[in-house]
C-alpha cells in the first residue's frame, strides 16, 4: 500500500509481488477479506425442519444425557419417511445445541502432587492378556501401587478379586520394597470388596482398612464412588502397564508360563525397568518419605473352621482336604489370597492352595490332596465312582484319562480298584511324575495300565546289607581295669568299725580288716546263708590310680 501512495496500479502491483487484477480489485473494494467473508446459506431443504424445535430439543431437555443414536432411532420410529442418511446431521445438530444451551460440564482440576504425599491402589483386571499356566487360563488381577510424585510402581498378581486381603498384602509389598510411606493412601472405596456384604462386614473392612493406615502411619482417603477421574493418577497408569505387560510377552514369543511364581517374576522385572528409567525421581521422593514401621502387619484373614468325618472342612463355599488324623479338631486358618494357612493351636500344621467357587454356580469348589485320604479309598476303592470331588483328586492329567478309558472298556469295579491302585503307586513310591509318564505312555500305545507291570517297575531298588565284622573284646582285658595299683603316697586315715547290727542280722557276720600298707580299711561281709565273702573294699588314692 506504500507503494501505491507514489506510483500507479500496476507498477505498485508488481512491486508489491501480486498480479494487476488483484491490484484493481483492492482498489475497488479496500476491505479484509475476512470482513468481506458472507455466511453460506443452506443449499437445500432442512431435513429436520419439522422435527427439531418440536421432539427433538424438548428430548434434549428432558434428557440431557441420552446418545444421539437413541434420538435418532426415535425420531425414524416416529417419522418413517425420515432417510436415514441425515444421522450425521442430526449429529452435527446436536452438538452445536448442546455446546450453546447444554448443562454445564464436569471440570478437571489438575492437582500438584509434591514428593512423598500421596500413594494410589487399584486393581485392574489382566484377562485380555491371556496369560496360560502351563496351558491352563489365569484368571487373575493385578493390585497395582503408584506413588503420584516419582511414579514409582509395583504390581502384585492377585487370583481372586478385590478384597482387603488382597490390598493389605500389596500394599505391605509395596511399602516395603519402596522403603518408605507416604503421607496418604488413596484407594477406590473397596467397591467390589465391599459389594453383597452385609452392613457389619462392611463396617468390619472398613475398621480394618483404617487399622492398616494407622500401622504405617498413613491418612487414608477414596474417591468418590464411581467417579474414576478423582484416582487418576492410578486409573491411567494401568493402560500403560497392561501395554507395556502386552509387549514384553510378545518380545518373550508365548504367554504360556511354567508356574505362577514365574508368571509373578515376569511382572515384577518388567515393573523394575519401569522403576529404573523413574530412578532419580524415586531417589528425590523416597527422602521425603516416612520411616517404616518395626514389623508387618496381619495381612490375612483369621478363621476357624471344624474337619468334618469328609477327611476336610469347607471355607468361603470351597471344600478343602486335609490329613483324617485332623477329623474332628478345631483349625485357625490364616486366610491369604493364594493360599490357606493351618494351625493346630499355635502349631502351624500345613499350607493349602486357595480355591474359588465356579463362576455363576451355587456348586463348591474343591481343593483335593490325593495323598490325604487314598489310605481311605484303599479299602473302599468304588467310592471312587460317584465321588464328589473325583475330577478334582486326580493330580494330573494323566490319572483322569487313564480312569475314562478304564471305564469305556473295563467294568466300573475293575476300573476303580486299578485307579486306586495307581494312585496308591503314586503315593507308596513318590513317583507321580514318572507314573504320570508311563501312563500316557500305555494309553497312547492304545493300551491300558498295566498295575502289576508298574508295581514291578516302580519297586524300590534292592540294597545289599553290607556285613559289619565287629572285633570282640577279650575279657580278659577287663581284668586289668580291676587291678589296683599303689599310690605314691600313702594315706593314713580312720574308719569307724563299729558293726552294724542290721546289716549283720540281713547279710551275715560283719568282719573288718586293715591295709597296713595303704592305711586303708577293707571291709567283709560275710553271707553265712549263701557261704560267699562279699568284698566291699573302700580305696582311696592320692596320686595313683586304677589301670
Amino acid at each position: 500500500m506504500k507503494s501505491r501512495h507514489t506510483n500507479v496500479p500496476a507498477i505498485a502491483a508488481a512491486k508489491a509481488g501480486f498480479s494487476t487484477a488483484t491490484a484493481y480489485r483492492i482498489e475497488a473494494d479496500p476491505r479484509l477479506p475476512s470482513q468481506k467473508y458472507k455466511p453460506r446459506g443452506r443449499r437445500r431443504p432442512d431435513p429436520l425442519a419439522s422435527v427439531w424445535e418440536g421432539e427433538i430439543v424438548p428430548m434434549l431437555q428432558a434428557a440431557p444425557g441420552i446418545r444421539v443414536v437413541a434420538i435418532f432411532e426415535e425420531i425414524c420410529r416416529r417419522h418413517p419417511q425420515l432417510a436415514t442418511g441425515v444421522r450425521r446431521t442430526l449429529e452435527r445438530r446436536i452438538a452445536q445445541w448442546r455446546a450453546l444451551h447444554g448443562p454445564s460440564r464436569d471440570v478437571m482440576f489438575r492437582q500438584e502432587h509434591p514428593p512423598g504425599r500421596m500413594g494410589l491402589s487399584d486393581f485392574t483386571d489382566m484377562a485380555e492378556l491371556g496369560v496360560t499356566i502351563a496351558g491352563e487360563p489365569l484368571a487373575h488381577r493385578l493390585y497395582h501401587f503408584r506413588l503420584a510424585f516419582s511414579g514409582f510402581q509395583h504390581a502384585h498378581v492377585v487370583l481372586g478379586g478385590e478384597s482387603f486381603v488382597a490390598l493389605a498384602e500389596g500394599l505391605q509389598n509395596a511399602l516395603w520394597a519402596l522403603g518408605g510411606v507416604p503421607q496418604q493412601h488413596r484407594s477406590d472405596s473397596l467397591s467390589a470388596a465391599f459389594r453383597n456384604l452385609a452392613r457389619e462386614a462392611k463396617d468390619d473392612l472398613t475398621r480394618r482398612y483404617e487399622e492398616l493406615c494407622v500401622h504405617y502411619g498413613m491418612t487414608p482417603s477414596r474417591n468418590n464412588p464411581g467417579v474414576a477421574h478423582e484416582n487418576g493418577a492410578i486409573e491411567s497408569a494401568h493402560g500403560h502397564l497392561k501395554k507395556v505387560l502386552g509387549d514384553e510377552l510378545l518380545l518373550r514369543g508365548s504367554r504360556d508360563f511354567a508356574d505362577l511364581a514365574a508368571y509373578r517374576r515376569f511382572i515384577d522385572e518388567a515393573v523394575g525397568r519401569r522403576n529404573a528409567r523413574n530412578r532419580k525421581g524415586i531417589e528425590v521422593e523416597r527422602a521425603a518419605l516416612k520411616p517404616l514401621p518395626v514389623r508387618r502387619t496381619a495381612d490375612y484373614e483369621d478363621v476357624r473352621v471344624v474337619v468334618t468325618s469328609s477327611g476336610g472342612f469347607i471355607l468361603r463355599r470351597v471344600f478343602y482336604s486335609v490329613p483324617s488324623r485332623l477329623i474332628g479338631h478345631r483349625l485357625n486358618v490364616h486366610l491369604y489370597d493364594d493360599r490357606l494357612d493351618c494351625f493346630l493351636g499355635a502349631t502351624q500344621i500345613l499350607t493349602l492352595r486357595r480355591g474359588r467357587p465356579p463362576q455363576g454356580s451355587n456348586k463348591r469348589g474343591h481343593v483335593v490332596d490325593y495323598r490325604h485320604v487314598i489310605h481311605a479309598l484303599r479299602k473302599k476303592p468304588m467310592a471312587l465312582l460317584n465321588l464328589v470331588y473325583r475330577d478334582q483328586l486326580f493330580p494330573r492329567r494323566a490319572y483322569a484319562r487313564a480312569f475314562e478309558v478304564l471305564l469305556a472298556r473295563e467294568s466300573e469295579k475293575h476300573a476303580c480298584r486299578t485307579m486306586v491302585g495307581l494312585l496308591a503307586l503314586a503315593h507308596d513310591r513318590a513317583c507321580e511324575a514318572e507314573l504320570a509318564d508311563a501312563i500316557d505312555a500305555a494309553l497312547d500305545t492304545g493300551g491300558l495300565p498295566d498295575l502289576d507291570a508298574l508295581h514291578e517297575r516302580f519297586k524300590p531298588e534292592c540294597v545289599a546289607i553290607p556285613d559289619v565284622a565287629v572285633a570282640l573284646v577279650p575279657l580278659s582285658t577287663y581284668d586289668e581295669l580291676v587291678v589296683v595299683r599303689a599310690p605314691s603316697t600313702t594315706l593314713d586315715m580312720t574308719f569307724d568299725t563299729t558293726p552294724d547290727s542290721i546289716l549283720e542280722a540281713k547279710c551275715g557276720t560283719y568282719d573288718t580288716t586293715a591295709d597296713a600298707t595303704l592305711g586303708v580299711t577293707f571291709d567283709t561281709m560275710l553271707d553265712a546263708s549263701r557261704g560267699v565273702t562279699l568284698d566291699t573294699t573302700s580305696t582311696l588314692v592320692r596320686d595313683g590310680g586304677v589301670a
